[in-house]
């Protein structure tokens, strides 16, 4: 009798997450977004949110936290509890910050479990139409004249782009000023404006404002030119051989989220993903390289991403904002 009713309580717990995930979702869905409105990120939330909402019958919000490079929300969501209502969608700068600042209060490598690597992007320098600079030699030859004049905008201290510009000046032999922003949203918007000479970003956030002629785009970062500005040449073809950096976007939940529930929603987001006004809105208007990838492969990207920017933090000294 004992041994039966030990079975049955094995069974019970064996048969326990999966019913949870067939239950789930039974209310509101958190997608929390560690950046303002605007910029990539936000955009890329609030398109899968509507879609799950529709195809789970249940409402997927978007909450933007934004802070700290994108450590706030990440923080939110590392201590939230494990039951699938909260997950993160990331940006690069989820691989920079361990190395940038001291004494986060969560482990990137172990503090959230990886559902998708959803794409990647070269990154674009732009500049305001009205500016001078029609290519990167351009830049540079602007820099060598006047050095620590030009600026450059990023999306925030120590994020890819400001990275990049670092690895670019160094090998350039050029000094720019670096202006630090919050987010995708404030950056183009004083670069459309003319406030700051050039800015940095994932082609997700340049390309419509270089489509809409607000901006030009003097070089991609990629090591090759983006479907997304065919015209536009790399960093690589413009004096810097082998050069290449591209923005990611990614979702996590909190380390011990059930396995059927994140098994769930990648499926979901897979076959959002494979929508075709979703890819066209992705690859067309946001200039995304679709990856839709496994949650072990995300791990693996995340993990190398981190050695390898990690490494041009420390070895440049860098600090966070």
């Amino acid at each position: 009798m004992i041994r039966s009713l030990a079975a049955v309580l094995a069974l019970w717990i064996a048969a326990a997450p999966a019913a949870a995930a067939q239950d789930w979702p039974a209310r509101p869905v958190s997608f929390v977004v560690p950046f303002p409105p605007g910029g990539s990120v936000d955009p890329l939330a609030r398109l899968l949110a509507g879609k799950l909402s529709e195809s789970l019958r249940q409402q997927f919000i978007v909450e933007n936290k934004p802070g700290a490079s994108g450590s706030i929300g990440a923080a939110h969501v590392a201590k939230a509890k494990p039951d699938g209502y909260t997950w993160l969608f990331v940006f690069d700068t989820h691989a920079v910050n361990p190395a940038l600042i001291p004494n986060l209060p969560f482990d990137t490598a172990k503090d959230f479990a990886p559902v998708m690597l959803v794409g990647t992007a070269p990154m674009a320098i732009a500049t305001q139409t009205a500016k001078p600079y029609k290519t990167f030699g351009d830049v540079v030859a602007a820099a060598k004249a006047k050095p620590d004049t030009v600026t450059f905008g990023t999306v925030g201290n120590g994020s890819l782009g400001h990275l990049t510009m670092v690895l670019v000046q160094q090998a350039a032999g050029i000094k720019l000023v670096h202006v630090p922003y919050k987010g995708g949203g404030p950056m183009t918007a004083d670069a459309i404006g003319g406030q700051v000479e050039l800015a940095i970003g994932s082609v997700a956030v340049m390309a419509p404002h270089v489509k809409s002629a607000k901006l030009r785009a003097v070089a991609v970062t990629g090591d090759k030119r983006s479907h997304a500005m065919p015209d536009v040449p790399s960093l690589a073809e413009q004096g810097f051989p082998g050069f290449s950096a591209h923005a990611w976007w990614g979702i996590f939940g909190p380390a011990g989220t059930p396995k059927p529930i994140l098994d769930r929603l990648h499926a979901e987001l897979v076959k959002a993903l494979n929508l075709p006004d979703v890819r066209k809105t992705l690859t067309e208007t946001l200039g995304m390289d679709l990856v839709v990838s496994s949650p072990e492969a995300l791990q693996r990207f995340l993990l190398d991403e981190m050695a390898r920017w990690g490494k041009v933090v420390r070895d440049h000294g860098i600090r966070p904002d």
